[in-house]
């Protein structure tokens, strides 16, 4: 008689999911009620050696709306190493609710060789039918859920126009009760101080160091995970914030719309009016102050690790170039400074224009780009990319999307050239006796120095550095002059080479003397070359 192979053992991963928490306290929930319905149609399916894994992959408290769940994840890396066969859910919602989401899915389990079982949708993902009978049930799924968000939406919005809270963090000033706000009598007590305050002192800084005097603190507020957040002393934003959120003359805020709320007011509205035109005229003055200094982004730019970048500049010739400075790079902290931590003022302020303008060309006239600014809460710079968040609407609690624009700093280094005409055929001057006089003392040190290294009557750099009183750094650019051409070094002695070309550029001219060389008549007559590929350095 001819014996029966056994059937092939299966590993079976049993998943579960619960969109919301409530009712996981309870000793028997919905996870468990998954779990034993799953469990008892994998023993069913013995006979086909189905074997149960022992490891649980729950999620309780999140949506089927993305894959971003511990649980999944963790199943979907058991996946990819191999060591699952069947996943088991009690229905396919369970999974995924979105078709983008599943079709990512199933193209996984089809390349590791995993099936995919629905406990009360019997379905095979091995056949086109079944594939075809998954997709309308997912269909159906993603519908539910669409449809489910945009009633919830609806639903806040009419609350809202009711006036009835809809959770969020709370204010500072108020508390919450059966699901409403109630006044904190000593926190509105300190709310209607720090209106005041800001009407003396007319400045959101000064505001802020004298409640760090006074010791007033932010709102403390619990969170889930038993840890709690705010204690902290008043900066700033959340000043600005605080001063401009209408929650505290007794109004709700949606989508830019204000409402009577059930809440009482903790200012009067004479007062909070009054706060709000001294706020906008304070934010008028800064914009014209930012328009006239050239720093449209003062106080507003900030580094990918919050590190306010201020405005500097630097000076080279009769040029001026204008950056945004991370604070912490200022202060000697580069450790603690962001990704980026330098950028260049008129190109990072122009990006920004462009983007809030909506076009190629950003703000033409000084006003428009001063009113574009003032609608700026802060610009993050992140490698690659700005994060621009915007002021709420009408003071309002909600916080729009920041606008993402893409935005790459220009290289720092550039090819010069050392050019001695212009293309118009004028000349161009020559050097200033000062720059000769500079530059023909540094060749001469270098080549001093460069002996001196060669023949051992020093040891190192350092050394030199030592006896001439500056830094190591120093020498070793002003070395790079003992390497320069001959010719280069005869335009220098006779005062030949143009304007410009004195020793910050040529103690970083390429060592390669076919670079630098240009004859040395050319450059006394201060005419261009045929070609000017021999008249230019890299530095």
């Amino acid at each position: 008689m001819k014996s029966i192979a056994p059937a092939k053992a299966l590993r079976c991963a049993i998943y579960t999911r619960k969109s919301t928490e409530q009712g996981l306290e309870q000793e028997f929930n919905s996870l468990d009620n998954q779990r034993e319905a799953a469990e008892a149609y994998v023993k069913s399916q013995a006979h086909e050696g189905w074997r149960l894994l022992p490891d649980a992959y729950d999620d309780g408290g999140y949506s089927g709306g993305s894959l971003e769940r511990p649980a999944l994840q963790r199943l979907l890396s058991e996946v990819q190493a191999g060591r699952v066969d069947v996943i088991v859910v009690y229905k396919v919602d369970r999974l995924t609710r979105a078709l983008s989401d599943f079709a990512k899915l199933v193209e996984l389990f089809d390349a590791h060789g995993v099936s995919f079982v629905s406990v009360t949708q019997a379905f095979n993902t091995t056949t086109s039918m079944g594939r075809l009978t998954l997709n309308v049930l997912l269909s159906f799924a993603q519908f539910e859920r669409e449809v489910t968000a945009e009633r919830i939406r609806d639903k806040i919005a009419a609350s809202k126009k009711k006036g009835l809270r809809m959770g969020g963090p709370v204010p500072f000033g108020y508390a919450v009760r059966e699901k409403k706000l109630v006044i904190d009598p000593v926190e509105a007590e300190q709310v209607r101080a720090i209106f005041a305050r800001y009407l003396e002192l007319g400045c959101l800084n000064a505001l802020a160091a004298d409640l760090r005097e006074r010791g007033v603190l932010t709102k403390v507020s619990p969170r889930r995970d038993g840890s709690s957040r705010g204690g902290l002393p008043f900066s700033k934003g959340p000043l600005g914030y605080l001063l401009r959120n209408r929650t505290y003359i007794g109004e709700v805020i949606h989508k830019g719309q204000h409402y009577r709320g059930e809440h009482e007011a903790i200012v009067s509205r004479e007062l909070f009016e009054d706060v709000q035109a001294a706020l906008s005229a304070k934010a008028q003055a800064d914009g014209a102050g930012r328009a006239n200094t050239g720093s449209l982004l003062k106080g507003l730019l900030y580094d990918d690790r919050g590190n306010r970048m201020t405005p500097s500049s630097a000076k080279k010739g009769a040029l001026r170039y204008r950056y945004y400075v991370s604070r912490a790079l200022q202060e000697g902290r580069r450790e603690e400074a962001g990704s980026v931590a330098r950028v260049p003022a008129p190109e990072i302020e122009q990006a920004v224009l462009c983007a809030l303008s909506g076009s190629g060309e950003g703000a033409s006239a000084c006003s428009d780009a001063v009113s574009l600014a003032a609608q700026i809460r802060r610009v993050v710079v992140r490698p690659g990319q700005l994060a621009v968040h915007l002021l709420a609407h009408n003071g309002g609690e909600e916080q729009p999307e920041p606008i993402l624009v893409p935005w790459l700093a220009k290289a720092g280094r550039r090819r010069r050239a050392v050019i001695p005409a212009e293309g118009n055929g004028h000349e161009r001057p020559m050097m200033r006796s000062e720059t000769r006089a500079r530059l023909v003392e540094g060749i001469a040190k270098a080549r001093l120095w460069l002996d001196d290294l060669l023949t051992g009557r020093v040891q190192d750099t350092g050394e030199i550095a030592r006896q001439e009183g500056c830094s190591e750094r120093s020498v070793r650019m002003t070395l790079n002059l003992a390497f320069l051409a001959p010719d280069v070094v005869q335009a220098a002695v006779a005062g030949s080479l143009p304007e410009g070309q004195g020793i910050s550029a040529l103690t970083s001219a390429s060592l390669d003397w076919r670079e630098q060389c240009y004859g040395q008549a050319a450059c006394a007559m201060s005419v261009r070359p045929a070609s000017t590929e021999q008249w230019t350095f890299n530095l």
